[in-house]
């Protein structure tokens, strides 16, 4: 029984063409396959029966890459780390929003970069990283990456063209690193939300590719994707996300994933299989639930971050607030911001009058927020930046990255807005 055809992708009503929030519905599935259940059932199965030999020998040798594949063809069920039901229509419906060609989708948000990395960059290949970017992120860069012979290489969030391609140019100078492999973004940055370029920086990397390499670039969408910012639109090469945030959603799911042209997401696929990072049956199963409301969700909490952040904003106790919503036609930002973004999210970045323990005290204040790192679901959540998701790195490396004692970041849910305001001003008053 086949659990998805052509006809289970349709993306028109007579010439209408159908939006994201619409296919989150039905798209890559049909009912009728499945005994009419309305929900794609979960397929929690390890292993897949052939009607044949020769149908196994043949679904391996596309699975392994020794033919290719006929027009029509699809690849059959073998085992539920290459392919599962309910993985392959998730990855049909998270390649909408982004209008990605195609996705692979991972058991967490760093096994979505890590899985990619290893996959994109080969010994000697130098990576240029904006900074700051989720902790994470940063310490597999800077600790693992390099015992595989890459060469990572920094820039701050907002920095020039010029300024990048020097720091290109020194690391190549000091003997350390060969051809550029990738250019791997997180915009906007977490924690201090400031933006990075995408078209700029996907403009420098065809500049330092060379005839026999080419270098591409890849950009962690959290913060505002899928639906506020699409990064291949602007020449990305590759979308990544980690999926237990806004795409999750409820706080319930730790998941990953990739997304790109065909050519790319397929070698990735391959080093998931290998590496088994693929996502779980029920993992699939919860995000297909989750992506009927995604839209709905991340605008609810965009709408109440706008009261939160100006409420902070005039808040005497506030010494800065980092939230795009507020840049303005004089602010350097602004411009990429009305050009890369479709709205300003519902991430807030805000600096307290004092430092770390004026900051403890507002987060040990709070009763309604509750004190917890990730981001993206239903509740609102508070953290300490720099003792907490970023941690690993210095201090003084922390503050050149505008992360400072003093910072606490808060994901603005989907309450009341006047019940959140209430909650940070008793907090704030406790300072």
């Amino acid at each position: 029984m086949r659990r998805k055809s052509p006809s289970s992708k349709v993306t028109k009503v007579a010439e209408h063409e159908l939006h994201p929030e619409t296919l989150m519905m039905s798209y890559g599935y049909r009912p009728e396959l499945s005994e009419g259940a309305i929900k794609p059932p979960i397929f929690q199965s390890s292993t897949f029966v052939f009607r044949s030999a020769a149908e196994g020998k043949a679904f391996f040798q596309l699975a392994y890459g020794l033919r290719d594949q006929r027009p029509g063809e699809e690849i059959g069920l073998i085992y539920s780390r290459l392919n599962n039901p309910n993985i392959e229509i998730l990855e049909d419906r998270l390649t909408l929003w982004d209008e990605a060609r195609a996705c692979a989708v991972f058991e967490s948000g760093m096994a979505a970069i890590t899985t990619t990395l290893l996959e994109v960059l080969q010994p000697g290949d130098l990576l240029l990283y904006s900074t700051p970017i989720y902790g994470g992120t940063d310490h597999f860069i800077r600790h693992v990456l390099p015992r595989f012979g890459i060469v990572p290489v920094a820039f701050h969030a907002g920095a020039t063209r010029e300024a990048m391609r020097a720091a290109v140019e020194e690391a190549r100078a000091a003997g350390a690193a060969g051809p550029l492999g990738l250019v791997f973004l997180e915009t906007p940055a977490n924690p201090s939300n400031q933006l990075v370029d995408i078209a700029m920086c996907a403009e420098l990397a065809r500049e330092l590719s060379t005839p026999d390499r080419r270098g591409l670039v890849a950009v962690d969408n959290t913060f505002l994707g899928p639906v506020f910012q699409h990064p291949l639109k602007h020449g990305a090469d590759l979308v990544l996300y980690s999926a237990t945030k806004y795409i999750g959603g409820h706080s319930d799911v730790i998941a990953g994933a990739c997304l790109g042209a065909e050519e790319f997401v397929k070698r990735i696929k391959a080093m998931r299989t290998f590496l088994g990072t693929m996502a779980s049956p029920w993992t699939a199963w919860l995000l297909l639930r989750s992506l009927e409301t995604l839209k709905m969700r991340m605008t609810a909490c965009m709408k109440n971050a706008r009261y939160v952040a100006d409420f902070l904003a005039e808040h005497p106790k506030v010494e800065r607030v980092h939230y795009l919503g507020h840049l303005e036609e004089s602010d350097a930002q602004f411009a990429l911001y009305r050009r890369q973004c479709q709205a300003p999210g519902a991430m807030i970045s805000f600096d307290v009058v004092g430092g770390e323990a004026e900051a403890f005290r507002l987060l040990d204040a709070l009763r309604l927020i509750k004190l917890a790192v990730s981001l993206g679901g239903t509740e609102s959540l508070a953290e300490h930046p720099a003792t907490m998701t970023h941690s690993d790195i210095l201090p003084e490396v922390q503050v050149a990255m505008g992360i400072t004692p003093a910072m606490i970041r808060l994901s603005v849910g989907v309450e009341h807005p006047e019940d959140l305001i209430a909650d940070l001003r008793q907090a704030l008053d406790a300072i």
